[in-house]
């Protein structure tokens, strides 16, 4: 790998990490606020996340277990807010309240 190729695919896995933050981010200030313009924001974010991957398993010299390595955490990515959102709401209601 030269050094270019390995300063453009270190600022993608930047970018594929940024895009994973932002989506949780702007997830959970969605949920917080009921905006479906910052949801849609979050969505976005994954979508370049998913922009990120693509380019980064078809235009670097990463091994194979590395890039079935980003396809797995781009797609775990996808259910982290939703779920650790919903584990909060349940272990933030109030007593007797749980179902």
């Amino acid at each position: 790998m030269s050094p270019q190729e390995f300063l453009s695919t270190a600022i993608l896995l930047g970018v594929f990490v940024a895009c994973a933050g932002c989506y949780g981010l702007l997830y959970t200030l969605a949920r917080l606020r009921l905006s479906h313009v910052l949801m849609s924001m979050a969505y976005g974010a994954y979508l370049l996340q998913g922009v990120a991957t693509v380019i980064l398993l078809t235009q670097t010299s990463l091994a194979v277990v590395w890039k079935l390595l980003l396809v797995a955490s781009f797609l775990i990515y996808a259910g982290i807010p939703p779920v650790t959102w919903r584990h909060l709401e349940r272990t933030h209601q109030p007593v007797g309240h749980q179902s």
